[in-house]
């Protein structure tokens, strides 16, 4: 594959892209007990199946919820949920939590991009996504959509969400809970593409925060350069006590082309959300337009999963650990088998194990047609 970039820089890019070029890589990579959840239905209303998000319930009962994306429209889906009740090595028929053939009043909806939360203590899943009007094109006038569900994914109840804030969202990345002078706050990283479609619209990365998890109000923008459009962000604990870390997706604002060097950018929180620092470029964790994960286990290691090929070519995932205290490791094979991989999630399992979904494909020519969960452990 040829990667166009400035002269100065093609050293270094070039040497990062070789060490974790998927053509010279040996085996599918460090995610054992791979298994596919589900496939895109033949001579169906669906051209793709993708964005997966991964709950536990129970020890060995998980829930994972995915999009099926219609035809002719573009992130724009049924949002479909598989349960597994033996650790992930078989999953169920998938149901539907959101399905675009049902109004919601007079108005018909598709949906795209879920997101998985367990409360702590709590026997709730929530599900928190994007809904827009079925007669768009696109997914990027979206406003925020909830369900739950308190039988193990078995079944959701819909319900309606308080916005604080007025402006399209696009989620992306999971909730997290922070805990200010006692009282637990719950912060959702999305963003807006407004300028897509609108020459006075524009690209920004936020953040919503809630008490309750149905009323949602703006907890704060992160900062940016002018000529940088952040997106997809995944907020973590940071490096320091009472730190927040959010590393980004990035993009040429204008445009919508390849930052160079193509790397991830991230911002970080001292005030639980509230406010963020401008965001600066991670010299040692790559992204060419496509979704990153982001983490941090309770042993205090980051993880960082993306691709690391062209633009939006999306083959093979890769993996950099982050010990406490110490600079990012060298790239290892998350997952690759001849085929196309993206969008990342990963839970933690137990101390260093994580659970993890993407979705896949069983052709290097052909994106998200499957969708795949596999566990890596950090302790190996």
């Amino acid at each position: 594959m040829n990667i166009i970039i400035r002269p100065l820089k093609a050293l270094l890019i070039f040497a990062l892209f070789a060490a974790t070029d998927p053509s010279q890589a040996q085996g599918t990579g460090d995610v054992m007990n791979v298994v596919t959840i589900d496939k895109v239905p033949e001579n169906s209303v669906y051209h793709r199946i993708y964005q997966p998000f991964i709950a536990k319930w129970d020890e060995g009962h998980y829930v994972v919820s995915y999009g099926l994306q219609l035809r002719g429209k573009t992130d724009m889906a049924d949002i479909m949920c598989s349960m597994t009740r033996d650790g992930g090595k078989t999953w169920s028929p998938a149901s539907r939590i959101f399905d675009h053939r049902i109004p919601n009043g007079s108005q018909q909806y598709a949906y795209a991009n879920p997101v998985l939360f367990i409360p702590e203590g709590e026997r709730i899943i929530w599900y928190f996504g994007m809904r827009c009007p079925i007669y768009y094109p696109d997914s990027e006038e979206s406003e925020l959509v909830a369900a739950y569900s308190c039988d193990g994914g078995v079944s959701w109840q819909h319900v309606e969400l308080r916005m604080g804030f007025h402006s399209p969202v696009i989620t992306n990345a999971g909730v997290v809970p922070v805990k200010e002078n006692g009282i637990t706050a719950y912060l959702l990283p999305v963003h807006r593409n407004t300028l897509r479609h609108d020459p006075k619209g524009d690209r920004e990365m936020f953040v919503l925060q809630s008490t309750n998890l149905l009323d949602w109000k703006l907890a704060g923008y992160i900062p940016r350069p002018a000529d940088v459009w952040l997106h997809e962000g995944n907020i973590a604990e940071g490096d320091n006590p009472d730190e927040l870390k959010i590393v980004m997706r990035t993009a040429k604002y204008s445009n919508d082309g390849t930052l160079e060097p193509p790397r991830a950018w991230s911002s970080v929180s001292k005030d639980h959300g509230k406010t963020w620092s401008m965001a600066v470029q991670e010299p040692a964790l790559w992204n060419t337009a496509s979704k990153g994960f982001f983490g941090k286990d309770s042993k205090g290691r980051h993880i960082y999963v993306y691709n690391d090929d062209e633009r939006r070519v999306r083959r093979g995932l890769y993996y950099v650990v982050k010990e406490p205290g110490k600079d990012w490791s060298k790239p290892r094979l998350f997952y690759w088998d001849n085929n196309c991989n993206s969008y990342p999630t990963l839970i933690e399992k137990e101390p260093g194990v994580f659970l993890c979904v993407w979705d896949s494909s069983d052709d290097p020519d052909q994106k998200r047609t499957t969708i795949r969960f596999g566990i890596l452990d950090l302790n190996k």
